[in-house]
């Protein structure tokens, strides 16, 4: 089964979809169920690939998270495993895409918000937000939580910087992962962003993951 988010599984999952708006499938539905189709075999094929994510029923198996605690993200801006749309880009309109997610577990009492190339060495941030109330639900294409901390992304600039990967490489994964913490979240004076992001993972209680694509 081809890796997510190489060219052998873009041209399988284009094949798919080809397949399905034969069968008389809407452009749009063959899309999301290729993509779904394909997630399935690859984690059929590669049960190690459930640690890599928190979404659907497998969980997250490391930090403080229980595997059962799991957060449906989802995004009206893009589909899971799917190419993010060019506005979000850093060559474009550099805005961050609309999330939406499910119940946080009771006893959660602070949200944190990242999202993380990890096909560039050392997990390039590109997105960390933290003091997301718990009651809240979705964050709007390009809003700006009021009562939130937006921090310097790897572009060294706070709030969201888009997708700008090297030209000519296959579309690399954009990690979208909101995490629910129990306790607020406690950083020393003049932490980095890397620190930050390293204390919600250790400390969370849930988590769910979203993967955008994006190739320049």
């Amino acid at each position: 089964m081809p890796t997510p988010g190489s060219h052998a599984y873009d041209l399988k999952r284009s094949r798919l979809r080809g397949r399905l708006e034969d069968e008389g499938v809407p452009d749009k539905e063959a899309d999301e169920r290729a993509g779904d189709i394909l997630k399935r075999d690859v984690e059929a094929a590669n049960p190690a690939a459930r640690s890599d994510r928190a979404a659907g029923p497998y969980g997250e198996e490391r930090g403080g998270g229980d595997p059962g605690a799991v957060i449906d993200l989802r995004s009206p801006t893009f589909s899971d495993l799917t190419l993010l749309p060019r506005r979000c880009s850093r060559d474009a309109d550099d805005v961050s895409p609309a999330l939406e997610w499910g119940a946080v577990p009771d006893g959660a009492v602070e949200l944190v918000l990242l999202c993380e190339d990890r096909d560039t060495p050392g997990k390039f941030i590109h997105w960390l937000v933290t003091g997301i109330d718990p009651g809240t639900l979705a964050i709007e294409e390009g809003e700006e939580l009021p009562g939130t901390t937006s921090w310097p992304n790897d572009f060294g600039e706070p709030g969201w910087g888009g997708p700008q990967p090297p030209v000519g490489d296959e579309p690399h994964r954009y990690f979208f992962r909101l995490l629910a913490l129990g306790d607020a979240l406690s950083v020393p004076s003049g932490a980095s962003s890397d620190d930050v992001r390293r204390a919600a993972e250790d400390d969370h209680v849930a988590a769910g993951t979203l993967v955008g694509l994006y190739a320049r």
